[in-house]
């Protein structure tokens, strides 16, 4: 069974979507990117624009900085490819196998609780400004506060840990 939290750590927003990039549907299904990637070429009328697209090398040096992922041994010869939730599903269709199809049914199913997650959220601003504007400044400080829960967490660069690739380890 495929962790949730896994599934949740690979949904981007780029372009206003909510998507995975092809490396990491690739790992979720335990097959080479290379060989998902050359499933969907093989089926380009399952993929329209609104179900999958290629990242810009902006945006993908941009998504690298916020994760602050670390390249892998010699990097990436192409630029990713990005699937909407309507992408990761039609993957089902070009990927047979038996656990592909329980990956995609959790991938689906964190989807609809992203989505659940979202509403609520947006009804529960909705009531707080409510209250807000009905008890004009009494609580402001309260109000205040939970704006702060609400907000999304900052991310902060964190420190490498480990020794750079090619450094001199003798002295040790």
């Amino acid at each position: 069974m495929i962790p949730s939290k896994a599934v949740e750590r690979s949904i981007y927003t780029i372009r206003g979507h909510r998507v995975m990039l092809d490396s990491d549907l690739a790992l979720l299904y335990r097959v080479q990117t290379k060989a998902l990637v050359q499933a969907v070429r093989r089926n380009p009328q399952r993929f329209p624009r609104d179900f999958m697209f290629r990242l810009t090398a902006s945006e993908f040096k941009n998504l690298r900085s916020q994760s602050v992922t670390s390249k892998t041994a010699g990097g990436r010869r192409y630029l990713p490819y990005a699937f909407t939730e309507q992408g990761v599903a039609m993957l089902s269709s070009v990927l047979r196998s038996s656990a592909a199809i329980q990956v995609n049914i959790a991938i689906m199913r964190t989807f609809v609780r992203l989505r659940e997650f979202l509403v609520t959220h947006d009804t529960i601003a909705e009531q707080l400004a409510t209250l807000e504007r009905k008890y004009d400044g009494q609580f402001q400080v309260v109000f205040e506060a939970i704006r702060e829960l609400m907000a999304p967490p900052v991310s902060r660069r964190r420190r490498r840990i480990g020794f750079a690739a090619g450094a001199d380890l003798t002295r040790l």
